[in-house]
């Protein structure tokens, strides 16, 4: 007592009153609909522990008859005490106790007697209930307030308001038809006007408030009575008050708890109806039927199967099909499955904002998506519409468990429902799709609507229940033929469901009457249908598919080159999925009871899926034509690749390392190809074989080399190149010449410029050189190329990945469009959780999601990528060195670098980058505000490369400059203020070039000769190596030089001269000419002056001259000014080329050797956040990726570059 006593002093001494919430005080932070959840998840919790209680104050043994108040009268005594409360919450609750408690129980005639008769009264009342007296009270005072203010501007209502307590509908009218009616009436000055409206608005929005306070309440209410009728067993002679909240609840309750309890009452009114008369049950079927086919969203109406967009997508304008939305549907073509795939991928990547930070843990054991609320990103029009659909999905898959076995004789409207417009509308033995059309928009929709409550019931029905489903497979694989594009989606969707119930029998039927109609090319319908009903199929199934996928994927793979639209991108899709689980397919056993013809079928395609997944398994191609070159092993398995892509009408990446001989691979499937097609054609003389000319589009600098290569290896008698090149004039001279020629070569330039020639010219292959230069799919470029028509598409990179790995999805758009589907589908499933797991505050689950990401993309593209490295195949090749050779900045250098580091440019420069890490979680900075700072990036490259490049004569300093180096007998060309050129001049003697015959000491120098290639980024940096350092430094080295004012067709002739003339020393090239594709192995030496932000640009440089036919070691080097902006791009490029190795290596060269933990690497960050410095090395090493990725998505090529940020205007900010 004493302890109690102390306790209770404690209590009072402390002011602090501790709150207890139901199911916590965690729920109070969360959304009102999730806290509505976990709440009323709590009551229904206590709810049957009381029930349970009930049971036991109920049990006979405790109610005696020598009792003179017995425990179970004294329990209904205490329910009616709550029963006639006015608060809305304590009946609730009561509702649910007897619901519980009559559920456990059967038999307690006491209590039941006493509190069904209340329970009636209930369901007739309309009650203000106390939860709502602050709003309400507050609603009376705004009521009152608006009236005083109108009086106060002479207005009297009092004839037409006369009552001291305001209903929420007297409310309503006051602030509506009463105050509009009133102040029209009268002539008011705006001010007075404007203030009686804005209070008007007030006093409104506090009546909606509180109307929609009582309405959930009263429905509630209602919805718990009639609960708690039905679970008593004493249903009243009329029904409609117990019918009606019930069904109000399905279609209005937000709350999926709420919306489930009610489906179990419905369920038991139903059976307690069965034998009533007259019997509700057909109405209320008919109602939920109805209900469920509410949302047109979910069932296609037959006359509009496509949704007009919602207000969100209506803001992106007019060219949202461009932008993702490709596919259209209408009422006889198309399909609906493919639309709404496309349809949610536009509605994710359209959401703005930064990427969501990782969401906080669920309060309790909430399961996901369970709190019922309906996502934020549907209209408030279309929400009433999810509702009542849910509901009704909810109450007849309820009603299907409950009658169990019963449910067909049971509830026979039910089971009309599901298939009676089935067997009505559909014969399967005289289907004329014809009569069908004629009949119209009517008997199609009542259909669709069949066949949705066949989908949504099939799934819950009783296991005895499935022979009788069984039976009308037939009818629903005849719906994937008819007319409507509703009917056959829904019908497709049925299939689904039914392969997922009764799959052996569904399949067997599936594969042998409806997977042959992907072939009939001459019915669309049948072919949508069909590939449809496939894609409902493998989402029911998912893993579920793997028995059946060597059946499926080359009936697949034939229509991802169909030539409808909507055949082809269904394909493509499911061909993706089935693709990334091909590799579990090899351990499945045959499943049971499949029909011998399946089983000889699934031998025979197995062998196509051993070829695709494991390039060993290859068969040997023999090349029918002669070619003029020993093949080596590695390039005959690339042929055989090749030829294996050829027979199964696939496309491809043949991404071999640089120098391996990709366009010898590519000359011998293109003379073969074209070989065996005219055979066939002149044996056969059908349309499928006739002879089409080859188009091959590569870098300008490559289409003579092409030419050459072709004429070198094969004869004229197979493949007759024509040189497609020249000004406009000459290649329209040249058009008329294209049909006596089967092979095209031209510049990507010249097709683009072309197009509309070209793309009328059906190809047989079409060969994208570099085929990189696509990796951007908005341009006019990647555009124009894509509208070729070819038989087989094949790029060839040896860097396919340049900057970032979803620069796949522009490579595989002109491969096989659709196969990484749209691109906002593609953003959707690996762009996004890529981009967020880079985030350096990205979670472990984001992170694990990006790695998901890859992993599936790496799964799906990798069995139409080949990739081989030099090191792997080549033993004979020599190695290559890199080495860094750093240089100090000339004393020049370093004052212009400290005089920009006190500009206004630096300043600026400060400013932006600081703004930007302010505003990155809010939006994305734009280009064009941070301009300067891409400018000063310029600027900085060209000064660490010669000074002469950034002091022209609109620098601020130039003329103290030029007048400071005048007085010291200089000038800006000299050679000692550009430390780069002396390190280019030691190094070309140190090759022995340049020494005037004999040394110093008079003997002969004994330095072997080498030829040497210098890399620069920019034209004027040649002309600067030209000009100050080759003709006076080093007269007796002889050059030659390559860039871009050299014309297309005359850069072959100068590389040609180059390799056959030993006598030349040096080649001056740019990047961007020289460094794709050219055959250089007459150098064994490279120098790059300046370096690309691009790594693999400057390693398809460098490979020039690492390649077969090279003899010697190749060294290259880079020289970079140490302590600059350069050691930081040379950074960059590591980090790139860890990505790109990544995504596509020799060691991922098959599914079978990925491994997770390759890229598990590319998402680990930095701690210590310091960029690793770049060093003389071989390998790629790890690159610090913090500071590089953040950034890596703003990087363009130099040409962007240098269009976009001229220097001009920036020399003026360096004061």
């Amino acid at each position: 007592e004493k302890a109690g006593a102390k306790l209770r002093q404690g209590q009072t001494q402390n002011k602090e009153v501790i709150q207890e919430y139901i199911a916590g005080a965690d729920s109070i932070a969360e959304d009102p609909a999730t806290r509505d959840y976990v709440v009323m998840r709590a009551r229904m919790m206590a709810a049957k522990l009381l029930g349970a209680l009930c049971c036991c104050i109920c049990d006979p043994g405790v109610n005696t008859v020598t009792q003179e108040i017995k425990p179970a009268e004294s329990l209904a005594q205490l329910l009616l005490f709550h029963l006639n409360s006015k608060s809305a919450l304590q009946r609730i609750s009561v509702a649910l106790v007897i619901c519980e408690w009559a559920a456990l129980q059967k038999e307690c005639r006491t209590v039941a007697i006493c509190v069904q008769p209340r329970l009636l009264g209930v369901l007739y009342e309309h009650l203000y209930y106390d939860e709502i007296a602050v709003p309400f009270t507050r609603m009376q005072n705004e009521c009152k307030q608006l009236i005083s203010l109108l009086a106060d501007a002479h207005i009297d209502i009092g004839n037409r308001v006369n009552c001291s307590v305001f209903t929420i509908d007297q409310a309503n009218e006051l602030v509506t038809s009463v105050f509009n009616e009133v102040t029209s009436s009268f002539t008011l000055n705006p001010k007075t006007l404007q203030q009686l409206d804005s209070k008007r608005q007030q006093v409104q929005m506090t009546v909606t408030e509180t109307n929609q306070e009582w309405q959930v309440l009263h429905q509630r209410v209602h919805t718990f009575a009639a609960c708690a009728v039905v679970n008593l067993q004493q249903l009243p002679e009329k029904l409609n008050p117990v019918i009606k909240p019930l069904m109000e609840a399905i279609k209005k309750e937000e709350n999926t708890l709420v919306q489930n309890y009610v489906a179990s009452c419905i369920a038991k009114l139903l059976q307690q109806c069965t034998t009533r008369s007259p019997c509700p049950n057909s109405k209320i079927i008919k109602n939920l039927c109805n209900s469920l086919c509410v949302d047109p969203h979910l069932t296609p109406l037959a006359a509009c199967p496509a949704q007009p967009q919602s207000s969100q997508e209506n803001s992106k304008g007019p060219n949202s099909d461009k932008d993702g939305m490709h596919h259209m549907v209408t009422k006889h073509r198309g399909i609906i499955t493919l639309y709404r795939h496309q349809k949610a991928a536009f509605a994710i990547t359209s959401r703005r904002g930064p990427t969501p930070k990782a969401p906080k843990a669920p309060i309790a054991d909430l399961p996901a998506g369970s709190s019922g609320s309906i996502p934020t990103e549907l209209d408030e029009a279309q929400k009433p519409y999810v509702v009542q659909r849910r509901g009704a999905e909810f109450a007849l898959s309820t009603i299907a468990k409950h009658f169990g076995a019963e449910m067909a004789t049971g509830l026979p409207h039910l089971w009309d429902a599901m298939v009676g417009s089935l067997r009505n509308n559909i014969h399967i033995n005289n289907f004329d799709r014809k009569s069908l059309l004629e009949k119209g928009d009517v008997p199609a929709q009542e259909l669709v609507n069949s066949l949705q409550v066949f989908e949504t019931t099939a799934a819950s029905m009783d296991t005895q229940l499935h022979p009788l489903l069984i039976q009308h497979l037939p009818h629903l694989y005849m719906c994937l033929q008819h007319p409507s594009t509703a009917v056959r989606h829904m019908a497709a969707r049925c299939v689904g469901v039914m392969s997922k119930i009764a799959t052996m029998e569904t399949m067997n039927i599936f594969l042998e009457k409806v997977l042959p109609w992907l072939g009939a090319i001459d019915d669309n319908t049948k072919q949508e249908g069909a590939i449809e009903a496939l894609a409902c199929v493998m989402e029911q199934l998912d893993v579920g598919i793997v028995p059946y996928i060597v059946l499926l994927v080359v009936p697949v793979l034939g229509r991802m080159s169909d030539q409808t639209d909507s055949v082809r991108f269904m394909a493509t899709q499911c061909f993706a999925t089935l693709i990334r689980l091909m590799p579990l397919e090899a351990g499945i056993p045959d499943p049971p009871n499949m029909s011998e013809e399946l089983i000889r079928m699934k031998a025979k395609e197995r062998h196509f899926l051993e070829q695709l997944l494991d390039g060993k398994k290859l068969e040997n191609y023999k090349i029918p034509v002669p070619i003029k070159a020993e093949l080596r092993k590695y390039q005959q398995d690339g042929v055989n690749w090749l030829a294996f892509l050829n027979k199964y009408k696939l496309h491809g990446i043949l991404c071999d390392d640089m120098g391996l001989g990709k366009t010898l691979q590519s000359i011998c499937i293109l003379a073969g190809d074209h070989c065996l097609r005219a055979q066939e054609y002149a044996r056969t003389k059908l349309v499928d074989s006739v002879p089409l000319p080859s188009l091959v589009v590569c870098p300008p600098t490559l289409t003579g080399h092409w030419v050459d290569e072709v004429g070198k290896f094969c004869s004229k008698e197979y493949l007759n190149p024509l040189h497609y090149t020249g000004p406009p004039t000459e290649r329209a001279r040249l058009q008329h010449q294209v049909k006596r020629h089967n092979l095209i070569v031209a510049s990507y330039d010249v097709v683009r410029n072309d197009i509309d020639f070209f793309r009328n010219i059906k190809f047989n292959y079409c060969i994208l050189d570099e085929g990189h230069v696509i990796k951007n799919g908005k341009t006019k470029l990647s555009k124009a190329v894509k509208q070729l028509t070819a038989n087989y598409r094949i790029i060839l990179s040896g860097t396919p990945i340049q900057n970032n790995v979803l620069e796949l999805w522009s490579l595989f758009d002109f491969l096989m469009p659709g196969f990484l589907g749209t691109e906002r589908q593609f953003a959707a499933r690996y762009g996004k959780p890529i981009l967020a797991s880079r985030d350096a505050r990205s979670s472990s689950r984001e992170q694990e999601a990006g790695v998901l990401a890859m992993e599936a993309l790496h799964r799906q593209v990798l069995p139409f990528l080949l990739r081989r490295m030099k090191e792997d195949v080549l033993q004979d090749l020599p190695p290559k060195i890199i080495q860094d050779y750093y240089c100090i900045l000339s004393p020049l250098q370093v004052q212009l670098y400290e005089d920009f580091a006190k500009s206004r440019a630096k300043c600026d420069i400060d400013e932006t980058v600081s703004s930007i890490s302010l505003n990155e979680e809010t939006e994305k900075p734009k280009l064009k505000a941070t301009g300067h700072v891409f400018q000063a990036l310029q600027y900085l490259r060209k000064l660490c490369n010669h000074p002469a490049l950034v002091l022209t004569t609109q620098h601020p300093e130039f003329k103290r400059i030029t007048e400071q180096l005048a007085a010291h007998n200089s000038s800006l060309r000299d050679i000692q203020h550009a430390p780069k050129l002396s390190a280019l001049k030691q190094l070309l003697l140190d090759c022995g070039l340049g020494n005037s015959g004999s040394s110093e000491s008079g003997t002969e120098a004994v330095v072997a000769q080498h030829r040497v290639l210098i890399f620069c980024q920019l034209k004027s940096m040649l002309d600067i190596v030209e000009h100050d350092l080759l003709r006076p430094q080093l007269p007796s080295v002889t050059y030659l030089r390559l860039d871009g004012s050299i014309p297309a067709g005359q850069r072959h002739s100068i590389v040609s001269r180059f390799n056959n003339d030993p006598s030349i020393d040096v080649l001056l090239l740019t990047t961007h000419v020289g460094g794709l594709g050219l055959n250089l192995t007459g150098a064994d030496t490279v120098v790059f002056v300046e370096h690309d932000w691009n790594p693999m640009r400057d390693l398809q440089a460098m490979d020039r001259a690492h390649r077969i036919g090279q003899k010697r070691v190749v060294n290259v080097y880079r020289l970079i000014t140490r302590g600059t902006l350069e050691e930081k791009i040379m950074g960059l490029q590591k980090f790139k080329m860890n990505i790109a190795n990544t995504v596509i290596s020799q060691e991922n060269a098959s599914l079978q050797s990925m491994g997770t933990e390759q890229l598990l690497d590319l998402f680990t960050l930095d701690k210590d956040g310091k960029t690793e410095k770049a060093d003389t090395s071989t390998s790629s090493g790890k690159a610090s990726m913090k500071s590089v990725l953040e950034n890596l998505g703003e990087l363009w090529d130099q040409e962007q570059y240098d269009t976009e940020y001229s220097l001009e205007n920036f020399m003026h900010s360096l004061k």
